[in-house]
């Protein structure tokens, strides 16, 4: 029996279904996390052969000796994994400290976490970057950058999760703002502005770099004015792949290096020509994310495609390869509302107008909610129009 350490397993909370197709497939499954044992829901308890709590997350030490805990009672541990963005980089240090094999190490770390590094991956197999700048102390280095691309930029840490302290400098006035504000120690990229929208590539790859299962999203608004504005959430899984951002996930896969995960790649595509970068409709590198698409997206994928993409992941990590059939496609619109909007559609009026098409109405938890708003509606369609009308009524505001 493989041992598998599973890290945070309640959070997200969808996360217990990872856990149960594992323990299906007849993995040894080792949860480690901070909530009390109590705490933890029946199904995931029912998921898990064994979990060790600790103190905290963060604390290092504490993670290491429940790996060692694991190891000294079951033997080696031959996959560990958490699916979640925020614990990567411990992820690769608790494998480099075990020499767990099954993931990245420590070493494969900066070309997966750093955005300015990701860029020479991208540009090994052809696929066009933004230009950009790292940012010091040296306003006037910003400002010779600035002169060749112009304003807007967008700041973002180099080392970041998801929109997190994401801005965009419109003027010389916010540059020197930013310089003067920004987080001491933190390392920053500037990067020129893209008029685009962000096309995903969401994949479980198997141990030779190869998809077994594929699909991909949209996101309309920009996360990083969601984030920054307060605005509500809206994004949707495609009901169909379109075959260039088919083959730009695949080439971005194999210069990565991606064997044996679930992953989800963002990129642009250009809303306009783009003088340096290219034509409208071209898709442009933004950043890889060597995980699942954040909170509940893997049930959107789901429902999207007919699927269970939590069996899967699970069978590509026990056999390598999956027979679970994808059945009808349908677009899966996603719509997170912010509390306290005037919309014209109350969640009473909502529902009656969309029931037969509503797939999972729920409170988005609170560290996901600067994302993704505070009251989350998914539903199918069959057609554009229809996910077009559903999210006009969705934010609709008197």
């Amino acid at each position: 029996m493989k041992n598998f350490v599973f890290i945070s397993p309640n959070f997200p909370t969808n996360y217990w279904q990872f856990c149960k197709e594992l323990k299906d497939n007849g993995l040894n499954v080792l949860g480690i996390g901070e909530a009390p044992y109590d705490e933890l829901s029946p199904e995931l308890k029912n998921s898990l052969n064994e979990y060790y709590k600790v103190g905290s997350l963060e604390n290092y030490d504490e993670v290491y000796r429940a790996v060692a805990f694991f190891t000294f009672k079951h033997g080696r541990i031959d996959w560990l994994e958490s699916n979640n963005e925020y614990w990567l980089e411990q992820d690769a240090r608790l494998r480099t400290d075990f020499n767990i094999c099954s993931g990245f190490k420590n070493e494969d770390m900066p070309r997966i976490k750093y955005k300015s590094k990701m860029k020479e991956y991208y540009q090994r197999v052809g696929i066009p970057t933004a230009r950009y700048h790292l940012v010091d102390d040296d306003i006037e280095a910003c400002r010779a950058f600035l002169a060749k691309v112009g304003y807007p930029v967008v700041v973002k840490p180099d080392n970041g999760v998801g929109a997190a302290s994401t801005y965009k400098l419109k003027c010389d006035e916010d540059l020197v703002h930013f310089m003067g504000d920004r987080p001491a120690g933190v390392p920053y990229i500037m990067e020129e502005f893209v008029n685009a929208e962000v096309n995903s590539y969401d994949a479980i790859i198997d141990s030779n770099g190869e998809p077994i299962f594929e699909t991909g999203n949209v996101t309309p608004t920009s996360i990083m004015d969601v984030v920054n504005n307060n605005d509500n959430s809206l994004y949707y899984i495609l009901k169909d792949l379109p075959e260039d951002t088919r083959k730009a996930g695949r080439d971005t896969v194999k210069s990565f290096g991606v064997k044996n995960r679930f992953v989800h790649f963002e990129f642009f595509r250009l809303t306009q020509d783009q003088e340096g970068l290219g034509k409208k409709g071209q898709v442009i590198a933004l950043e890889v994310n060597m995980r699942p698409s954040g909170g509940f997206t893997p049930d959107m994928i789901n429902f999207a495609n007919s699927t269970n993409v939590y069996k899967i992941w699970a069978d590509m990590i026990a056999y390598d390869s999956s027979l679970m059939p994808s059945g009808e496609h349908f677009y899966c619109a996603f719509a997170g509302r912010r509390d306290g909007k005037n919309f014209r559609y109350d969640h009473e009026g909502l529902m009656a107008k969309y029931s037969a098409n509503m797939k999972m109405v729920d409170r988005i938890p609170d560290a996901l909610s600067g994302a993704m708003g505070n009251q989350m509606y998914m539903a199918n369609f069959s057609t554009k129009e229809e996910l077009e009308q559903f999210y006009a009524d969705a934010v609709a505001e008197w």
